[in-house]
């Protein structure tokens, strides 16, 4: 069996990220993919078993990814309008920094026959545990963290895509953002 290089297996995963955008899943072949990496077609089964396999991976380390990057800009002694900024800045600049892997992951994520195969998301239940943490000190109100996630990240989302919009305009849209959460989820101190 031939050694693994990390730095092929990068090549391949940027192929596939770049491959998949240009061309969608159906479209994105292992040769094509192999093409763009600058390796052999066999060279990508030397890491990955099979093509379905390869695009679970990818899409199980990079959506950790978005959410490490997320709460890694979160500290306990941050009160919570703090966090409530931080955790929506943060995300803001993972898709703004990391464009083609977020889009990656979005297409991923919105096709239920791959993503269905993907439910062990470690990072994403340390969300879900910041949020839960939250709750019990009482620091913001206590509903279902889907619908704080959806509150918090998805109009975050639908502004950082919007490329016709310049970003001085984005940073303003976000601002107002970033309060509208926080009233909307800071539990009011006496």
């Amino acid at each position: 069996m031939r050694r693994k290089d990390d730095q092929k297996q990068l090549s391949i995963k940027q192929a596939v990220i770049k491959t998949i955008l240009a061309e969608g899943f159906h479209g994105a072949s292992i040769s094509k993919i192999a093409k763009a990496a600058g390796v052999s077609p066999a060279t990508v089964y030397v890491y990955y078993d099979s093509k379905d396999a390869m695009l679970r991976d990818i899409y199980k380390e990079y959506s950790e990814d978005i959410y490490t990057y997320v709460v890694k800009r979160v500290t306990r002694e941050m009160d919570g309008k703090q966090l409530i900024e931080s955790l929506v800045r943060s995300y803001y600049n993972y898709i703004t920094e990391h464009g083609e892997v977020f889009y990656f992951v979005e297409q991923f994520s919105s096709c239920p026959a791959l993503v269905n195969n993907c439910r062990n998301r470690h990072n994403r239940s340390q969300v879900g545990m910041l949020l839960d943490d939250l709750k019990k000190r009482q620091v913001i109100k206590n509903v279902d963290n889907i619908t704080i996630t959806a509150l918090m990240f998805n109009p975050v989302k639908s502004i950082a895509l919007q490329p016709e919009v310049r970003p001085e305009v984005k940073s303003g849209v976000l601002e107002d953002l970033i309060r509208m959460i926080q009233d909307a989820l800071l539990k009011k101190q006496p």
